[in-house]
């Protein structure tokens, strides 16, 4: 086929039967466009990925991404497979990278069934324990998507259709499935897909009995040094000293040394003025 041939095969050049009027069409803009021509047709477009690891007040990494869709899936998952674990699996005798599986889908689901129209910024943001992301959305149903009563809509069908022609996604409704199925593999947990104005989806990266075994696996003079951390934001080593009753500082140096290297807490300052807090 022709260039033109191949745009309009694919839904993006149109014809307005009432006005005679022929052009591309939005979809064609966000698929194929030039940043400058997405950022004239679409002001506020924009996907903020963000990682956050020792750094949770701000971030440890940061992409915003303004290109192309087709470029976007690209740095996007690029971004996912840089900061999370690659766990192989044999799939229907296959050795699979399901990080990537779970990856495809829930960056398809921000990059295609977006609503555009609106300037909130979609965002995928990753932390230790989970990716997390977030888009506008056009809602047909409200609340929690299970595979088991779910019925898929079609938010921007000439995208979907484009994305599964070229592989970057599968059929309508099969991203739901998807997510579940791989995520139990992953992680042996469900993800969290909530439908509304706001579509939010949740993909645990630890087991949950994990982040238990991890929370209950302090000793007792920690559990009281989070405490105190929760309950006024910060601890100094004098404090803890303190709290705990100790005649020595070393003893205090010893139980922070361990919680650093579990990365249960963190340390901000220097000198005299150095406290702790919540990682």
């Amino acid at each position: 086929m022709s260039d033109m041939e191949f745009f309009k095969s694919a839904s993006l050049y149109e014809e307005n039967l009432i006005t005679g009027e022929k052009g591309f069409n939005l979809a064609a803009v966000l698929l194929f466009g030039r940043d400058s021509t997405i950022a004239s047709c679409l002001p506020a477009y924009k996907t903020d990925a963000i990682f956050r690891d020792q750094n949770q007040d701000r971030y440890d990494d940061r992409l915003i991404v303004e290109t192309n869709l087709i470029e976007s899936y690209d740095l996007l998952m690029e971004f996912v497979q840089k900061h999370t674990d690659d766990r192989f699996f044999l799939v229907d005798n296959l050795s699979t990278s399901v990080r990537d599986k779970i990856a495809r889908e829930v960056i398809s689901n921000i990059l295609v069934h977006r609503e555009f129209s609106s300037a909130f910024p979609a965002k995928l943001i990753i932390d230790k324990e989970k990716i997390y992301t977030e888009n506008w959305n056009r809602a047909f149903t409200f609340g929690k998507l299970n595979p088991k009563n779910f019925t898929p809509y079609p938010k921007n069908p000439i995208l979907a259709k484009f994305f599964v022609n070229i592989a970057r996604t599968d059929s309508l409704g099969s991203g739901v499935r998807n997510l579940y199925k791989f995520t139990k593999i992953y992680s042996d947990s469900e993800p969290s897909l909530e439908e509304g104005d706001i579509f939010r989806i949740t993909v645990p990266l630890v087991a949950a009995s994990n982040l238990q075994t991890a929370e209950t696996d302090l000793s007792d003079n920690e559990q009281k040094i989070l405490l105190q951390i929760e309950a006024n934001g910060s601890v100094s080593a004098g404090e803890i000293q303190q709290l705990l009753n100790f005649k020595s500082r070393t003893s205090v140096q010893r139980i922070l040394k361990k919680m650093l290297e579990a990365r249960k807490i963190k340390k901000t300052g220097d000198g005299k003025n150095v406290i702790y807090i919540k990682n």
